[in-house]
C-alpha cells in the first residue's frame, strides 16, 4: 500500500473532520489532500520527479505533512532534518542527500545560502517571511494547479524517505524507509477512518524522528485530529491536552518526567487523556509507576524501535502497567515493565549469538528484526548497509535476552550510542568536536544514566601539558559546533584513558567509574 492512500482514505471518509489542528487553525481532511495535490503540482511544475529529494527543516507545522504528501504523489523523497542541528549537522545531510528542494525556518536561512555552492538544491523555500533568494511557501503553493490530480505511479516499496540518524563513524546514516515500512504497520495496527469515532492526537516529538513521523501518519490514516506542537514545552502540552480534549499522545521519558514534575500539573484537567505512549529510551522504573499512579485512567504502552526498523518492533502493552490484583501477577507485571515488550504481529525478533545463530531463552546476544518495515539500506552507503542487515534481518546493536513470557530485555548496546532524551548521540562526533581543542591529547565520550534524560553525554579528556581552562573552553567549542541535546554535560580530566591490550579505550569502564561517581 502506498502512503498517499492513508490521507487519500481518509479525505473520503471524513472530509470534513479536522485533520490538523495548529496555533487554533484547522485544516480538514478534504482540505489537507487539496494542498498536498496543489503543491505536488506546483513542484511539478519546477522539475521536481520520481526520485527527488525534498528537505525540510523547521519544527513542527502543518507544511511538514503538505510536503510529505505532495512528495509522495510524486515518488519523490522527504527528507525532514533535525531542525536542533547546527553547521556541518546539516551541511553534511544536505551534500550526502542532495535534495532538489529545501524548505526552511527563517532561522536556517543563513546557513542554507552559505551551502549555496556546495549543495544541489536548486530551489530554496521559505516557511517564514520572504527573503533575497528564497521562494515564500505560500506563493509555491498558490502556484500549484487545483483541477489536475496527480497520482504515484511508483511501487509502495520503493523509497519514501530518508530519516537521518547517528552513525558509528561520527557521520549520520541516511536511513531509506518505503512505503511498505510504513503502511505495514498502519494495516496491522491501526483502525481506518470511521466517520462514528473520533479521536485527536497530539504530535509532541519532531517530524524528523521516526516515531513523529509514524504517529502522524497513523493519526491520518486513522481519522484522527492530529494537533500539532511546534516542540516540547512541559505546560503548552498540559494546555493542549486540556482545550483540545486530547486523547492520545506519544513521548520519551524526559517528556513525560518533566510534565509529572510541572508546578502546574496537579490543577490541570488531563482527564480526556486514555492512551499515552511512551519510548524512545529507558524509561526509570520508578518513574513509569509514579506516571501510573498520577495518571490512573491512562492507558500506558511502552514502544520499542529504532529508525532502521521503521520505528516500533516490540511493546509492552497497557494491561502489564496495571498494577493491581494477586502479589504473584502485580510481581510479574512489574518484571515486564522493565523489558521492552514482545514483538508485533508483523515483526519477526529473534536473540543471536556473534555467528548469527539463535540462543537460548534467558541468553544474552544480539537482537535481530525481520519483516516488511525494516529500511532498505543507508543511503548511499553500502558497506554500512551491508553490515546492519545480513540475511534479511536487521541487526539492531542492541544487546538482550528473551524470558520466558516472551518478553525482551536489554542489556546494552552493541554500539556505543548514548540515548538522550530520546535522541540518538554519536560519542565519535562529540569526540571530533572536542579532539579539535589543541589543548586535548585524547577523549572518550560515554553516556552515564540519568533519571531525568536516561543518560547524559559526559566527556572524559586528558588533556595537553600546560593546558588551562579546558573545561570552559571545550564546552564553549561544543556550544558552537554541536545541537543542545548532544554537548557534554560535564568534562572530567584524567591522566590517562583506560585500555585493553589492544589499546582499545574501554568505554564500559569509564561508564562504570563515572555511574559510581554519581551515586
Amino acid at each position: 500500500m502506498h502512503t498517499h492512500e492513508l490521507l487519500t482514505l481518509s479525505a473520503a471518509i471524513v472530509p470534513d473532520r479536522a485533520a490538523i489542528v495548529f496555533d487554533g487553525k484547522r485544516i480538514s481532511f478534504a482540505e489537507l489532500a487539496l494542498r498536498a495535490n496543489r503543491l505536488a503540482n506546483a513542484l511539478a511544475d519546477r522539475g521536481v520527479g520520481p526520485g527527488d529529494r525534498i528537505a525540510v527543516i523547521d519544527v513542527n507545522g502543518p507544511a511538514h505533512l503538505e510536503l510529505y504528501f505532495a512528495a509522495a504523489r510524486l515518488d519523490a523523497l522527504y527528507v525532514p532534518l533535525n531542525f536542533r542541528g547546527r553547521g556541518e549537522e546539516i551541511a553534511f545531510p544536505l551534500r550526502h542527500a542532495k535534495p532538489r528542494v529545501l524548505v526552511a525556518g527563517e532561522r536556517y536561512h543563513g546557513l542554507a545560502d552559505s551551502l549555496r555552492g556546495q549543495s544541489a538544491v536548486e530551489h530554496h523555500v521559505t516557511l517564514g517571511e520572504p527573503a533575497r533568494g528564497w521562494l515564500p511557501f505560500a506563493s509555491l503553493m498558490a502556484a500549484g494547479a487545483e483541477d489536475e490530480l496527480r497520482f504515484p505511479e511508483g511501487d509502495p516499496s520503493r523509497t519514501a524517505v530518508l530519516l537521518f540518524t547517528a552513525g558509528t563513524t561520527g557521520q549520520p546514516k541516511a536511513v531509506m524507509l518505503s512505503h511498505d515500512s510504513f503502511t505495514s504497520y498502519m494495516l496491522s495496527s491501526v483502525e481506518p477512518a470511521d466517520p462514528e469515532v473520533e479521536e485527536r492526537t497530539l504530535l509532541t516529538l519532531p517530524m524528523y524522528h521516526v516515531a513523529g513521523l509514524q504517529s502522524a501518519l497513523a493519526s491520518i490514516y486513522g481519522g484522527r485530529t492530529l494537533v500539532m506542537q511546534r516542540q516540547f514545552e512541559a505546560r503548552e502540552w498540559m494546555a493542549l491536552i486540556e482545550a483540545e480534549r486530547i486523547q492520545r499522545a506519544l513521548v520519551v521519558p524526559t517528556m513525560l518526567k518533566q510534565v509529572l514534575d510541572h508546578p502546574e500539573f496537579p490543577g490541570r484537567d488531563l482527564s480526556s487523556l486514555r492512551v499515552l505512549t511512551y519510548g524512545g529510551a529507558s524509561m526509570p522504573p520508578s518513574l513509569i509507576e509514579r506516571a501510573i499512579r498520577a495518571l490512573p485512567r491512562v492507558q500506558f504502552i511502552n514502544a520499542f524501535g529504532q529508525t532502521e526498523s521503521g520505528s516500533t518492533i516490540a511493546m509492552v502493552p497497557p494491561e502489564d502497567h496495571v498494577l493491581e490484583g494477586p502479589a504473584e501477577v502485580v510481581a510479574r507485571r512489574r518484571k515486564h515493565l522493565g523489558s521492552i515488550g514482545k514483538p508485533l504481529a508483523d515483526i519477526e525478533v529473534r536473540v543471536v549469538d556473534e555467528d548469527g545463530k539463535p540462543v537460548a531463552g534467558g541468553v544474552t546476544g544480539e537482537i535481530v528484526a525481520r519483516g516488511p518495515r525494516l529500511m532498505r539500506g543507508y543511503w548511499g552507503q553500502e558497506a554500512e548497509t551491508a553490515r546492519a542487515v545480513r540475511g534479511g534481518w536487521l541487526y539492531t546493536g542492541d544487546l538482550g535476552y528473551i524470558d520466558e513470557d516472551g518478553y525482551i530485555y536489554l542489556q546494552g548496546r552493541a554500539k556505543d550510542f548514548i540515548k538522550r532524551g530520546g535522541e540518538m548521540v554519536s560519542p565519535e562526533e562529540v569526540e571530533n568536536v572536542i579532539h579539535a581543542h589543541p589543548g586535548v591529547e585524547e577523549c572518550a565520550v560515554v553516556g552515564v544514566p540519568d533519571e531525568t534524560w536516561g543518560e547524559r553525554v559526559v566527556a572524559v579528556v586528558v588533556p595537553k601539558a600546560g593546558a588551562s581552562g579546558l573545561e570552559e573552553a571545550l564546552l564553549e567549542s561544543c556550544q558552537q559546533h554541536l545541537a543542545r541535546f548532544k554537548r557534554p554535560e560535564g568534562i572530567v580530566l584524567v591522566d590517562e584513558l583506560p585500555r585493553n591490550a589492544l589499546g582499545k579505550v574501554l568505554k564500559r569502564e569509564l561508564r562504570e567509574r563515572l555511574t559510581r561517581r554519581a551515586e
